[in-house]
């Protein structure tokens, strides 16, 4: 991701209509994510925290995408500050930029640069909130969420994409988020779960999805705006790298996905739609990280790893017993992990750099690095997060009462509810339907 993988790119010095034009459809293709995830998120619910579960993505499209331009892109993206952080006074507030200035070498506005990666930064908080599903405050969750960008995502974006970051200095291939996004959303996801604990009858009461249809759906929308995602992040297409990134998210996702269903068939005996999201979601994270750097048989290889390792790895809540709420961490950490330490074995050195993995001859140079980015990445996100969300705990309180979370926290919240029960049907319903609402609401939380 530029500006600093630009660099290995021819010089580009004039603006790009078409280039424009891409990185805005990308930028839009992006930001339905968010919904996206939500849909995802909510269908994996219970019927009683739909809503909020919609909201904790929702509000991540507002909080951040106001601190972005305040102040989030000049510390993401701006003059570097000892490798660590950037800053540039023309980026606060998106006030002092040229409508036609260019991105560094590339050939689109920074005003394009700016909206594209504020995409990013709108979903990586969004991702967290999955593991938290039906029970921490919604205020506490806002609060959060403008926290955790400024302390945790700014820098660490800085450190993997900005110019004079210091893991873009080191090497770290990352070409759309594999740290920055989904190990960085995994770890803060594991340190806040550490404050607020489980669930009332985790692991003791059913909490299936309330509805799959939701959750396919909202898969639907990740792999669809994940083009985007992957194939924006270098900015244009004159050398065909970003058409590469494409046909390899297409294609390591096709391979998670039958990867995880292969391993659902034999560890439980059934295929299921759940497991079709889950691995296609795992597919999508893997290659992000690594999808500028393998060819598509590299990413066949990616995306049936991480299919199988992150099937596997969403038992260990229950082994280890920590309360993941929708597999935030099974996914998202672990599948990070996997898509940015396999560039040290797939790497082919001839798409986005030179960097070759071990498969081709290149030793095991670049998977060091790639591990050092992974284990700086994780432990930073996860030790801050946790002691922001202490700290609001402490505050404030991270959590609801024990009422709310056992009648649901889209009424107490949000004086909402996601289904009107006692409308179904026909006039027997009409007489009785508040009671017939109450069992029905009842039956599905089951």
């Amino acid at each position: 991701m530029p500006p600093g993988i630009l660099t290995l790119a021819a010089d580009k010095v004039t603006l790009s209509p078409a280039n424009t034009g891409f990185m805005l459809i990308c930028s839009a293709l992006v930001m339905i994510m968010t919904p996206g995830l939500a849909f995802f998120y909510g269908g994996m619910v219970r019927v009683k925290s739909v809503l909020n579960m919609l909201m904790m993505s929702f509000i991540s499209l507002g909080i951040v995408t106001i601190l972005w331009v305040l102040y989030g892109f000049g510390l993401a993206f701006g003059t570097d500050k000892g490798g660590f952080i950037g800053w540039n006074g023309n980026f606060a507030g998106l006030s002092h930029i040229g409508l036609t200035e260019l991105w560094g070498t590339s050939t689109i506005p920074v005003y394009v640069f700016a909206v594209f990666q504020l995409m990013f930064a709108v979903i990586t908080p969004a991702l967290i909130s999955g593991a938290l599903a039906d029970r921490v405050k919604f205020t506490a969750w806002a609060l959060f969420v403008a926290l955790w960008v400024t302390v945790v995502y700014f820098p660490v974006a800085h450190w993997v994409w900005g110019e004079g970051g210091w893991l873009f200095k080191l090497g770290v291939i990352d070409f759309a988020g594999g740290t920055a996004v989904h190990i960085n959303a995994g770890a803060a996801a594991l340190g806040v779960i550490l404050v607020v604990g489980k669930r009332i009858g985790f692991k003791k009461d059913p909490m299936r999805p309330h509805s799959l249809p939701l959750v396919m759906l909202g898969a639907g929308l990740l792999w669809f705006g994940w083009f985007g995602f992957n194939a924006g992040s270098w900015l244009g297409n004159d050398d065909g790298i970003g058409a590469v990134a494409f046909v390899n998210t297409q294609v390591a996702t096709a391979a998670a996905m039958l990867g995880w269903l292969a391993y659902e068939k034999l560890r439980h005996g059934s295929f299921t739609t759940l497991g079709a999201a889950s691995g296609a979601v795992a597919g999508l994270v893997a290659i992000t990280p690594a999808c500028g750097a393998v060819s598509p048989l590299g990413a066949i290889a990616v995306g049936v790893i991480a299919g199988v390792l992150c099937a596997m790895a969403v038992n260990l809540k229950y082994k280890f017993g920590y309360d993941d709420s929708l597999d935030v961490i099974g996914v998202h950490l672990v599948g990070g992990v996997v898509g940015s330490l396999l560039i040290g074995f797939f790497a082919t050195g001839g798409v986005q750099s030179k960097a070759k993995g071990l498969f081709y001859g290149g030793g095991l140079d670049q998977l060091g690095r790639q591990a050092v980015g992974v284990v700086c990445v994780l432990l930073y996100s996860l030790v801050v997060s946790y002691v922001l969300a202490k700290a609001i705990d402490l505050v404030m309180g991270f959590r609801v009462g024990e009422d709310e979370e056992v009648a649901g926290i889209d009424q107490a919240a949000h004086a909402e509810t996601a289904y009107d029960f006692a409308g179904a049907g026909g006039g027997t319903v009409g007489r009785k339907g508040p009671a017939l609402g109450e069992a029905l609401t009842k039956k599905v939380d089951a």
